[in-house]
């Protein structure tokens, strides 16, 4: 597996999928196998070395599909190692406060991720004597893991035929199954998803179909703009998940403040701020410290 060989060039697939309708999608056995090939072909080439990758570690792999929800690869690499070294396990992570949890996230963005990390750490030993459990029912039980991050752990950690979803597979089926069709709904792609799925090597299956969904991403126009699901990217500037950031980003620094501190150093209105930290109160990120507000410092007993 190489990562500086050409890209291949686009191949159109060889049979008509626009004449797959929403209750006739069966695939014949050499629609299958001309799949796979396409798939692992590029993967043979393209695949990327990524460090989740080469270990099978369920907290080490529980962490990294945390982290990539929502967040580029690029990001993630900058901030994993550091992230193991700090809590190398779900015992560590679990005895950290939300202060000490943000200070390694910090660049990461989406800090809900980490507080639902450090709740599944706590979940996980409280409930699981510290072992993630292997079942995707139990996973949806942790928090911050839905059904698609829940299918990607049971594939990745425990090498289970699981189905699911996720922005580079659906970028694959919708290209390639869905080209000239709109508005495409997942429950229309999951049953692809089961056929195609080579259920006796399922980590590096979906390895290779995420990484031939990035390259269609740089290759051509977005095919997940065809999903149902497509929503454009909010605009993050000026927004309050922005202003929610910056409330964090000081506590770290500061320790802590008023809500009419928090309003005047980050140039917002009071009124705003303070509906902000509430939720942020509410949330489990803050607690109050006498007439001011800091992170969250109780350490799990």
């Amino acid at each position: 597996m190489r990562g500086t060989s050409p890209e291949p060039p686009f191949r159109p697939w060889p049979i008509e999928p626009h004449l797959l309708g929403p209750s006739d999608q069966n695939l014949t056995p050499t629609d299958i196998a001309a799949f796979r090939k396409l798939i692992y072909g590029h993967f043979q080439t393209q695949g990327r070395r990524l460090p989740w990758r080469e270990t099978r570690d369920p907290y080490a792999i529980v962490v990294s599909e945390l982290m990539l929800q929502q967040t580029g690869v690029e990001r993630v690499l900058g901030k994993y190692g550091e992230f193991l070294e700090r809590f190398p396990d779900f015992g560590s992570l679990a005895r950290a406060t939300v202060a000490e949890v943000l200070t390694v996230w910090q660049g990461l963005g989406y800090n809900r991720r980490a507080l639902h990390l450090l709740r599944l750490a706590q979940a996980v030993v409280t409930r699981h004597a510290g072992r993630l459990p292997n079942s995707e029912a139990a996973l949806r039980d942790l928090p911050g893991i839905g059904p698609a991050t829940a299918g990607a752990v049971a594939a990745f950690a425990f090498s289970q035929p699981a189905i699911f979803i996720e922005t580079n597979i659906r970028r694959v089926f919708l290209h390639i199954f869905f080209p000239d069709v709109l508005k495409v709904p997942d429950r229309r792609i999951v049953p692809l998803v089961a056929q195609t799925l080579d259920a006796t090597r399922p980590r590096r299956w979906y390895y290779a179909l995420m990484d031939y969904g990035a390259w269609l991403k740089r290759a051509v126009s977005n095919p997940n703009r065809h999903s149902a699901h497509y929503a454009r990217p909010s605009r993050f500037t000026g927004s309050d998940r922005q202003v929610r950031g910056a409330i964090l980003r000081y506590l770290l620094e500061k320790g802590a403040a008023s809500v009419p501190e928090l309003a005047q150093a980050l140039a917002e209105p009071l009124l705003r701020v303070e509906g902000i930290t509430a939720h942020l109160r509410e949330e489990g990120f803050l607690e109050p410290d006498g007439g001011r507000v800091r992170l969250a410092g109780r350490r799990m007993v």
